[in-house]
């Protein structure tokens, strides 16, 4: 091969080195957007996920009315159920609504006792059902101000008490649409109140103060959502020994009704 002839096959091979090396840089440049272009995006999905959850959570803790700086859900399921608009209250005397409604009223109760005990103690023998008063969890434990979808521990439920909360029981068998109606009668005055359901207890509607207690065989439409509207009035706030206003109050209050 003549000197001409090798000089110039030896510029061919530079320039096919030269063009294949450019070509990588390309795949190298083209590879790394594509890794960047789908670490961009798992990051906008991961964004939108967790905003979808946290707007799921906020409107579920919103129908539920959870009150966190009262106390502690203790894990239990909240009830973020739109209730049932209540008819206006027909009957305002707490003792004629609890008459008409076949229900038991038991007022000013005796004191049980207030000692703290820790989270997940045995109960202790109370001498009402549902519980009125008595030792209780220690703090933060207390159940938290809201509904719940079932029943939390009653040393839990028992401390909110003595804070001047009242609580708002139903039987798990109670129908849906009346369910739903207990429901709207908790959102209009959920403010430093609970709601959540009680399969242990011989009622299927029940109201509990601090020493006292609304107790209904059976649940009668309007006249039982008077009774529990009446007594949560009567009650709300004056019995425990506690101010409800210990804890923030978020929300109308059975007092404002």
């Amino acid at each position: 091969m003549e000197s001409g002839d090798v000089e110039r096959e030896q510029l061919r091979q530079k320039r096919l080195e030269s063009e294949q090396s450019a070509a990588d840089e390309r795949r190298r440049r083209l590879t790394a957007a594509y890794i960047v272009s789908g670490f961009v995006a798992l990051v906008v999905l991961v964004g939108a996920v967790l905003l979808l959850s946290s707007d799921k959570n906020s409107k579920s803790n919103s129908s539920a009315h959870i009150n966190q700086s009262s106390g502690s859900t203790n894990g239990v399921p909240l009830d973020s159920r739109a209730g049932t608009a209540p008819p206006d209250v027909k009957v305002s005397n707490l003792k004629a609504a609890a008459k008409q409604a076949g229900c038991t009223l038991r007022l000013k109760l005796p004191d049980e006792g207030h000692t703290h005990i820790p989270p997940g103690s045995k109960p202790p023998k109370y001498k009402t059902n549902p519980p009125t008063s008595g030792n209780h969890v220690e703090p933060p434990y207390q159940q938290a101000d809201g509904a719940y979808t079932e029943m939390p521990d009653t040393i839990d439920t028992v401390h909110s008490l003595e804070h001047g909360r009242v609580e708002i029981q139903y039987s798990p068998d109670l129908p849906e649409r009346d369910q739903l109606a207990l429901k709207g009668v908790y959102d209009t005055m959920y403010g430093g109140t609970l709601m959540f359901p009680n399969a242990e207890m011989p009622y299927e509607v029940a109201a509990t103060a601090w020493t006292n207690l609304l107790g209904c065989p059976q649940y009668r439409g309007a006249i039982t959502l008077d009774a529990v509207r009446d007594f949560a009035k009567a009650t709300w706030g004056k019995y425990g020994g506690e101010p409800a206003s210990a804890f923030t109050i978020v929300g109308p209050t059975p007092a404002q009704q």
